[in-house]
């Protein structure tokens, strides 16, 4: 696995997010522009378990629109937080007759049926983001995103490289398999004490509501650890309303996590590349839909994790929260 993420952050340099896509037109869920390719338009199906106002998916939805424009195909993007919604819109896309259908397995045990129902209709399926352990399960033959057990002990090496004593790991969706991954990957690792602290994630005064009351209760935490960039920026008025010394530090980037990173108000963020996972995502599906062919050989292919720091973070400022080719 370390190999094969050796391979993959090489390959992925070449092609590493070098800015946002320009929304389509018109604001709605199609995309994709004259083509860069002189191929037949197809169209596909993009599902993801995106909650409102999580800015980490405009990044995915970004390179996905990106791919689109080069390959000449019609993008329908479409999400719902909810995992039953989230399979009603996989089994509207297969009603629709797309030419293929990129989605997310954050429940898996609800999308997953309905995504070994396209593929058994014989409609091209990619997983990415999320359910790196159950893809193969549901027969979809590729699989690009984060191995979340590795990210989650990459952060506690870090951590404990840096001296950190008690973290709190802030879910803000349970059941949701990546990010519990993130979370027991820390505790697997972490050398201190460490525990989860679940919070609503479509309520973000309550999210911050519950953090203040964790900091407020126990001043023995020193570590907040976010799942998502938006959830970093609540933490820090978090730690701020409960005079509390713990620093943040997060999972994924926006452009607000870069500007605090940059004024060292947060140390450090993990990045998947989402960019490059909406890209991948649409541009697997080409290949497989004209030309008859696969990336990956069966396992998957991984986008991170790396860390963006004091070290790196002008570079992805310069190139924009898409993250920066210089990586």
């Amino acid at each position: 696995m370390v190999a094969l993420f050796a391979v993959c952050t090489l390959l992925l340099a070449a092609c590493s997010d070098t800015g946002g896509a320009q929304e389509e037109a018109g604001g709605g869920g199609g995309g994709g522009g004259s083509g860069g390719v002189d191929t037949e338009r197809i169209t596909i199906a993009m599902v993801t378990h995106q909650a409102p106002g999580d800015t980490f998916w405009d990044l995915v939805r970004d390179g996905a629109i990106v791919a689109a424009e080069k390959n000449n195909v019609e993008l329908n993007y479409s999400n719902d937080p909810s995992s039953s919604s989230q399979a009603n819109l996989v089994q509207n896309a297969i009603d629709q007759g797309v030419d293929g259908i990129a989605l997310t397995l954050a429940f898996p045990q609800a999308v997953g049926p309905v995504a070994q129902a396209a593929v058994d209709a014989g409609i091209p399926v990619v997983a990415f983001n999320s359910g790196l352990d159950n893809w193969k399960d549901f027969g979809i033959p590729m699989y690009f995103g984060q191995d979340e057990k590795i990210a989650g002990a990459a952060a506690a090496e870090r951590l404990n490289q840096e001296g950190a004593k008690h973290v709190v790991c802030i879910n803000q969706e349970q059941g949701h398999v990546a990010l519990e991954a993130r979370c027991s990957g820390v505790q697997e690792n972490f050398e201190g004490q460490s525990e989860a602290l679940f919070v609503n994630g479509t309520d973000m005064p309550s999210v911050q509501s519950s953090i203040t009351a964790k900091l407020q209760e126990d001043s023995s935490v020193d570590t907040v650890l976010a799942l998502g960039a938006p959830f970093a920026m609540t933490a820090l008025q978090a730690v701020e309303a409960a005079n509390s010394e713990a620093q943040v530090v997060t999972f994924d980037l926006n452009d607000q996590v870069l500007q605090a990173i940059q004024g060292e108000e947060i140390p450090w963020a993990i990045n998947q590349q989402p960019f490059v996972q909406g890209y991948e995502a649409i541009d697997a599906l080409w290949l497989t839909v004209t030309q008859s062919r696969s990336v990956g050989g069966g396992e998957p292919v991984l986008t991170g994790p790396s860390f963006v720091d004091q070290s790196n973070v002008d570079g992805f400022i310069q190139g924009g929260a898409s993250e920066a080719a210089s990586e």
